[in-house]
């Protein structure tokens, strides 16, 4: 999967007028990639368009008018899309209140190194670990406390990424304090999949 360039992003007139339309597809888009990882955590796996949006929506919060500010947003978001074989996720640690939030997040320190694609069943299953965005890493300043978003991907070797589409396949975290598992939807797994087709 290619990486965003200028070209990609609609200059602020040119989104209001496809924005509707895009946003819905966006959402429709994200209810099959959005994955509920135990009472907390939400996974959303990260493709070209999911991408884009949040750069187009970056550039119209923002009101960017150059292509300078643009490619700034490129630089950072573009860490996000995924290669062939590869799931980029971002996953929210979903906590609404001051206790929660006061409870959980030191008791998370090094969720985003917890997670793993189980792929198959029986003797056959292997699980795949999570890596850290390089960026996202150098961004994780405080050993006490994690953050509420983590960026991860997990590489796929060229028969595990078969294995995906063909066969039954969980997101597993196994931190000390956070043992949740989720069977990934075939919906889901067929998405993941079709990125690596390209266009």
């Amino acid at each position: 999967m290619t990486r965003l360039t200028l070209a990609d992003i609609a200059d602020l007139r040119a989104y209001e007028r496809e924005r509707d339309e895009f946003r819905r597809e966006v959402i429709a888009l994200k209810k099959i990639r959005r994955v509920r990882l135990g009472p907390i955590l939400t996974v959303v796996f990260e493709n070209r368009t999911t991408v884009r949006f949040q750069v187009q929506e970056m550039a119209r919060a923002e009101r960017m008018s150059t292509d300078a500010q643009v490619q700034a947003e490129l630089d950072v978001y573009n860490a996000l899309v995924p290669g062939p074989g590869e799931l980029s996720m971002t996953v929210f640690i979903e906590l609404v209140s001051e206790p929660e939030l006061r409870e959980w997040l030191p008791k998370l320190v090094g969720i985003e190194t917890a997670l793993a694609l189980r792929l198959g069943i029986g003797p056959a299953a292997h699980e795949v670990r999570a890596g850290v965005e390089a960026s996202h890493a150098l961004q994780l300043t405080r050993e006490d406390v994690t953050a509420s978003v983590h960026y991860v991907r997990i590489a796929l070797a060229p028969d595990d990424a078969r294995r995906l589409g063909t066969e039954p396949a969980w997101l597993v975290c196994d931190h000390p304090h956070y043992r949740h598992e989720t069977e990934l939807p075939p919906a889901t797994r067929a998405s993941i999949v079709a990125d690596w087709a390209g266009p």
